[in-house]
């Protein structure tokens, strides 16, 4: 089999449709473009600008609470940090669930 490259394209077969069918939607067409003034044009959410501003607000907090931490490594440290298995079995499970 050989593959002409300079053989130019078949026009398509004429489908179904009336000639009613394509002058309305020629019409339909047209008033579009008028309305666009022929040019594209693109609306986005504002759920973009949202996510831009929540990742700026948590740019801004610190990544380790270092607070915290001290508070729970001397908890640790003086024997005084207890967790309840049944809170810490549930917390894992929910964990679990959630991913």
């Amino acid at each position: 089999m050989r593959i002409d490259l300079n053989h130019e394209s078949q026009p398509l077969p004429e489908t179904s449709r009336s000639s009613a069918q394509s002058t309305a939607a020629a019409a339909t067409s047209a008033s579009a473009s008028q309305t666009l003034g022929g040019e594209d044009q693109a609306e986005l959410s504002g759920a973009h600008a949202q996510v831009q501003a929540l990742v700026a607000q948590a740019s801004q907090l610190p990544e380790i609470r270092e607070e915290r931490v001290q508070v729970l490594r001397q908890a640790v440290v003086d024997g005084s940090y207890s967790t309840n298995p049944e809170d810490v079995a549930g917390a894992l499970f929910a964990h679990l669930l959630a991913a």
